[in-house]
């Protein structure tokens, strides 16, 4: 089983970090292969925990190669600093590699993102103000900058002159902001390239041989199916493909290579920013899912918007990402529950959608059909095979299996590196 990717299968922060992890020491390359510094990834490993942005959670497995591929947008400063503080905490970073076809998030990006956020008002997005839209906009323009231009100083001025000549009458003219000097982006991006060099390859060609050879190749997704831009809520949605065609597009590895889809799914819902959430709960039950689950986000510190389990969400992406396996995660949250609500299907405006609406109105104004089940008690953390969870908790996750496309293969019953249970082996 050589090439596995792991997607996000709602609207991310589901705990893809962790099942990495439970992978890790069976693997020999962690790909991340779309988003940027918007992704944030909580991995726990004894008493310590790591806030993962912009690198792969693989790069704190030991023998394992992580990769940042074509399909990223990085933050060169963002990327420096995360490196540094893991390197601090005794972490070997040497291993990373970095794809020289990846685009480079300047500061324009970042500039650009913020006050166009601003300037829509009510009708804001919601994004993290790091410039990863703008970036990815520059790269459908053909105006990018990529990794490898920071090592041709010609090549660089050349492209930063071209992408600032329009940007700037924008910034002065529309949103009332200086202009930005080329020589200030060309001089910051320079100095960023002894460092760079060395981590900079042909990741594709990597990626390929090590297949080749029966190396096994863990893709990893940023932000999650309900976000890709094609497949999610759209417009609420991030700036690229993270579903698991976005591996293939975004590594140089053909899809016929990617033999096995792990969706990440939490036993609830969250979601950060605006768009519709059908099952968002503005109650003390939200709360309760909150304060119990931690729900904030790992990148930006904001309380994400949280919900009950949502199947049709789950068969949607199980479809979209062809998933072979879930990881059920944080089923430990909803203990102490006296009943756990799923929503099965929507009601719009009279009619039952047992799938998710094509229509984004339609969406937009589903209500939830809910089905309820007992919840339970006792304390799972120490649970390490099914059999040890309570009746209820077993019945809860085998009608959500039924319901939601593809096995639950392993369950999340609380934050720890161990605290999980494996069903089905996700390697073999």
């Amino acid at each position: 089983m050589p090439a596995i990717v792991i997607i996000g299968a709602q609207w991310g922060d589901e705990g893809k970090g962790k099942a990495t992890d439970l992978l890790g020491s069976r693997i020999d390359y962690v790909v991340k292969f779309n988003g940027g510094n918007n992704a944030g990834h909580t991995v726990v490993i004894g008493d310590e925990k790591y806030a993962l942005h912009l690198l792969p959670s693989g790069i704190l497995t030991e023998g394992v190669t992580p990769i940042i591929s074509n399909g990223v947008v990085i933050d060169v400063e963002v990327l420096f600093e995360e490196l540094d503080a893991l390197i601090a905490r005794g972490v070997d970073v040497s291993k990373l590699l970095i794809s020289a076809n990846a685009h480079i998030i300047t500061n324009y990006h970042r500039t650009l993102d913020k006050v166009t956020e601003r300037f829509l008002g009510k009708r804001q997005i919601g994004t993290t103000g790091r410039g990863i839209g703008p970036a990815y906009a520059d790269k459908i323009n053909r105006v990018g900058i990529r990794v490898q231009d920071l090592f041709d100083e010609n090549i660089l001025r050349q492209k930063v002159e071209g992408a600032l000549d329009q940007k700037n009458h924008l910034l002065v003219k529309v949103y009332n902001r200086r202009a930005i000097e080329v020589e200030e982006i060309v001089t910051e991006l320079l100095s960023y390239a002894d460092r760079l060099r060395p981590m900079v390859a042909d990741t594709g060609l990597l990626l390929n041989q090590a297949l080749d050879k029966g190396e096994v190749v863990l893709f990893e997704g940023g932000q999650a199916t309900m976000l890709d831009v094609d497949h999610g809520t759209y417009p609420f949605v991030t700036s690229s493909n993270s579903t698991s065609g976005g591996a293939a597009t975004g590594s140089g590895v053909a899809p016929n290579r990617l033999e096995r889809i792990i969706g990440i799914v939490k036993a609830y819902t969250t979601r950060v920013g605006a768009g519709p959430f059908p099952t968002e709960l503005h109650d003390e039950s939200g709360e309760f899912l909150r304060s119990n689950g931690f729900e904030f986000g790992t990148t930006t510190g904001r309380p994400r918007r949280c919900g009950w389990y949502d199947a049709p969400i789950a068969r949607y992406t199980a479809r979209v990402n062809g998933v072979t396996d879930f990881v059920l995660t944080k089923l430990d949250v909803l203990t102490g529950l006296k009943t756990i609500p799923v929503c099965v299907a929507y009601d719009v405006d009279g009619v039952r959608f047992d799938e998710m609406p094509v229509s984004q109105s339609d969406f937009h104004h589903a209500v939830p059909i809910y089905e309820e089940f007992p919840g339970w008690d006792e304390d799972i953390t120490g649970a390490r095979t099914f059999d040890d969870l309570p009746k209820n908790a077993q019945d809860y996750v085998l009608a959500i299996e039924k319901m939601s496309g593809a096995r639950m293969s392993a369950i999340g019953v609380g934050p720890g590196r161990d605290e999980i249970i494996v069903r089905h082996d996700l390697v073999d």
